[in-house]
């Protein structure tokens, strides 16, 4: 089967290639435009740039532009696959040609600003700009709507879906890899992960941050991850007094980002509402700290309310209130049994509701089923 995602190995969506580690009875290729990191030990791809190795961008532009799907029936050559499984829904409206043209069942998945940027948002943006014309058309045709989290199902099928083809589906994480942290391994660090972009909600971290107490002075804010924001959030640490204490690490690999995880004392995640109607489809980085058990603060706000129990798992709080963010941080900061107690939980609940190995085998059967 084939898994089509223009921009293949992008260092911010690991959770794709985590998923398709877990595949058991299918055998997966990527199929997609371009390579945008190393290819996963292991597997396979196919991207467009490969036909024409000294101008990549050509056949990728032209794709993007046109939506014919010649250049993909030349690069697949022999390749039936018995599926396609495209993952956001830019992907989906363009995968949907070649499936009816291969006669394959297509399988979308929707994970975030695919399913809540407004209309106006994907007009910004000429990758995006065919996606609202032919939104309802894929509603129409496409085999299997699965979505990341009961929040963004509800967005799909306010626009359109057919509730008997729109599921939710949550990728999950891999339990059995990232054992629960001992509490040794503990430092005074807040973590944050995301991609440096005005949805994840940063500045009202680093204020956050700027507005514990003195008795927290030995914390740190570690931030992992890259973007258009670093220099405005950079330039905002300085203004609040806490550079120092304030670490931008930029983009790290996978396992980096666990190995800080296992260190944290806690994981923020102050997503936002953006003006163009952005909202957090998920938040996947909560649910692998909880899996190392680290307790998690984010907004109660999108799909991040379906990761994080309040009260039980980490703290809910208003999205951009500073205020009520630094509180709950240092709630958790000053208080080790409860952190212990809410991680312990937070792991708890990844293995019975997010664990990637019984997920993914329940995606295989929905395979299964759209094939028949």
């Amino acid at each position: 089967m084939a898994v089509f995602r223009h921009n293949l190995f992008k260092i911010s969506e690991v959770f794709i290639t985590e998923q398709v580690r877990h595949y058991r009875r299918y055998q997966p290729f990527f199929l997609g435009r371009l390579r945008q990191g190393a290819v996963p030990e292991g597997m396979d791809s196919l991207a467009l740039g490969d036909l024409c190795p000294r101008a990549p961008l050509l056949p990728a532009g032209w794709h993007m532009l046109s939506r014919a799907i010649g250049p993909f029936e030349r690069l697949l050559a022999e390749r039936r696959p018995a599926l396609i499984h495209a993952h956001f829904g830019i992907e989906g409206v363009y995968a949907l040609p070649l499936a009816a043209r291969l006669g394959v069942p297509l399988v979308t998945t929707f994970h975030g600003f695919d399913a809540t940027l407004s209309t106006l948002g994907f007009f910004g943006s000429p990758a995006w700009a065919w996606y609202p014309l032919l939104r309802p058309k894929l509603a129409r045709q496409g085999d299997l709507f699965l979505c990341a989290s009961n929040f963004i199902r509800e967005q799909l099928l306010a626009q359109g879906f057919p509730s008997e083809r729109t599921r939710v589906h949550y990728i999950g994480v891999d339990s059995a890899s990232i054992a629960p942290r001992a509490q040794e391994e503990e430092t005074p660090v807040i973590l944050h992960v995301a991609r440096l972009v005005e949805v994840k909600g940063t500045e009202f971290l680093v204020r956050a941050f700027a507005a514990l107490g003195p008795e927290y002075s030995a914390v740190r804010l570690i931030i992992i991850g890259d973007g258009p924001l670093r220099g405005p959030l950079e330039r905002l640490a300085r203004e609040c007094g806490v550079a120092a204490r304030v670490d931008f690490l930029g983009a790290l690999p996978h396992g980096d980002v666990l190995g800080w995880m296992r260190r944290a004392a806690l994981l923020a995640l102050p997503s936002v509402r953006t003006n163009s109607g952005r909202v957090e489809g998920l938040g996947m980085v909560t649910l692998e700290a909880a899996s190392a058990g680290v307790p998690a603060v984010g907004s109660n706000l999108g799909g991040i309310r379906e990761t994080i129990a309040d009260g039980e798992t980490g703290f809910l709080v208003p999205e951009r209130d500073s205020e009520a963010l630094a509180a709950r941080m240092g709630e958790l900061l000053a208080n080790e049994p409860l952190r212990r107690q809410m991680g312990e939980a937070a792991r708890r609940r990844v293995e019975r509701e997010f664990d990637i190995t019984r997920q993914t085998a329940r995606l295989e059967e929905m395979y299964d089923e759209v094939r028949a």
